[in-house]
């Protein structure tokens, strides 16, 4: 089963907000999800978006790829430089070893 991490759109018509879930990449983009890992409020001034952090990494260590959207959040939030990071560390350990 191919796993995404993407945006599911809820909200008012023309005041949108967004759930950050993890999903079969074949279920629709409002359908059924596994996990929700936080939220996404582009309206607001600041954009707010609140990220389980500890989630994000735990389904991406297990395969799960994010959206570009998703990926744009995490790179802006720092999640993907932890995840590159621990990535890094993982094949230097198994090399060394």
């Amino acid at each position: 089963m191919a796993v995404r991490i993407r945006l599911k759109r809820m909200g008012a018509k023309k005041r949108p907000f967004y759930r950050v879930v993890v999903a079969d990449s074949r279920s629709p983009r409002d359908g059924r999800f596994i996990e929700e890992i936080g939220w996404y409020n582009p309206t607001t001034d600041p954009v707010a978006v609140r990220i389980d952090e500890e989630k994000a990494l735990a389904w991406m260590a297990r395969g799960a790829q994010p959206s570009d959207t998703v990926r744009g959040l995490f790179t802006r939030l720092g999640i993907m430089q932890k995840y590159e990071a621990a990535g890094r560390r993982a094949r230097a350990g198994a090399a060394g070893g």
